[in-house]
């Protein structure tokens, strides 16, 4: 049963690369893209019947963000399962704890100081803040209370995120000549400029995601408890530290090259919970492989629905993510 939940998975999320890399002004065809995928096997040679026009569209355009895509949705998806199984918090997401108002202040600096940081400033001093982020939420949270609970964490992430979000608007305000490039990031988009974005972010997410996975089971163990945890010979702290640096990691990186996308956090673990069950051993590899489908089929939604012209990937998820937010609070009212 567990293997036929995966194939589903993999199924839905190979669809949505399929369909991610067919949407678009240019016809490709799906015989035109499956061929050029096989023509590029090692060992392999076969005519796609593709004009050089389509295969730069495919291979330059196209796939780099359908892969960046999958790389970001996979990414949050995963943290936000992480966040809420160690905090116990059902609406807990990868921007629970100052990540996105750092890699927002970050980002916000980056953009004013322009051309005298370089091409990659932006996401770099995006990364940066959002790790900045994590780590001033993780100490206030060891500092008031000792960071024993995990609302304690949740507060503290509140306290950093509002701290972040006042300089940064502060930022704006002596800087508004670039608003519209900073509005622009905050919404979220997942560039066309080719492969270096993926690069940036793929060694962080897999080394993320792998860290994550390995320790599923062990996240079912704290669903029980802190102190049945403990009795049990897991190290609650210990694993809570290790999951939110880990999921942070990730998530600032990701973050830093497709601005700030709301929601997928929340959305997909929830709705993977109410169809497969909340078991972290099939909860966190799905939501993995459905929130990086959910992520690439919002983009589509994102780049036609006002076709030429595009909607910010953040308004999409925002528009699902937000009225989803009120049923899993509506449902979890009891418990938070």
């Amino acid at each position: 049963m567990r293997r036929t939940k995966l194939g589903f998975g993999v199924a839905v999320c190979l669809g949505a690369v399929l369909v991610g890399c067919l949407v678009g002004p240019a016809g490709l065809g799906v015989r035109g893209i499956l061929l050029e995928l096989l023509d590029a096997v090692p060992g392999v040679e076969v005519e796609s019947g593709l004009s050089v026009t389509q295969q730069a569209i495919f291979w330059e355009i196209r796939l780099p963000r359908v892969v960046l895509g999958v790389l970001v949705g996979a990414m949050l998806a995963a943290a936000g399962t992480a966040y809420q199984g160690v905090f116990r918090n059902p609406l807990a997401d990868p921007y629970l704890l100052g990540i996105s108002s750092g890699a927002g202040l970050g980002a916000t600096l980056g953009i004013v100081a322009g051309g005298a940081i370089g091409p990659v400033g932006i996401p770099l001093l995006a990364f940066v803040g959002g790790l900045l982020g994590v780590a001033a939420t993780y100490t206030l949270g060891s500092t008031v209370g000792g960071g024993r609970g995990a609302v304690v964490i949740i507060l503290a992430g509140v306290a950093v995120g509002a701290f972040f979000n006042a300089i940064q608007n502060f930022v704006q305000q002596q800087y508004d000549d670039s608003l519209l490039s900073v509005y622009s990031w905050m919404l979220g988009r997942l560039s066309t400029d080719g492969w270096s974005d993926v690069v940036i972010a793929l060694p962080y997410v897999v080394v993320s995601c792998v860290a994550i996975l390995v320790h599923r089971r062990v996240l079912d163990v704290m669903a029980v408890g802190d102190v049945e945890a403990a009795s049990l010979g897991v190290d609650p702290a210990r694993v809570r530290l290790l999951l939110v640096v880990t999921a942070t990691l990730g998530t600032a990186a990701v973050v830093s090259v497709s601005g700030l996308i709301g929601f997928v956090g929340i959305v997909v673990p929830h709705a993977v919970r109410l169809v497969f069950g909340a078991g972290h051993r099939i909860l966190l590899p799905l939501s993995l492989l459905l929130g990086a489908a959910f992520l690439v089929l919002c983009d589509v939604v994102a780049r036609t629905v006002l076709a030429p012209a595009e909607v910010p990937i953040g308004v999409v998820t925002a528009l699902v993510g937000a009225p989803f937010f009120l049923v899993v609070l509506r449902r979890h009212k009891g418990s938070l």
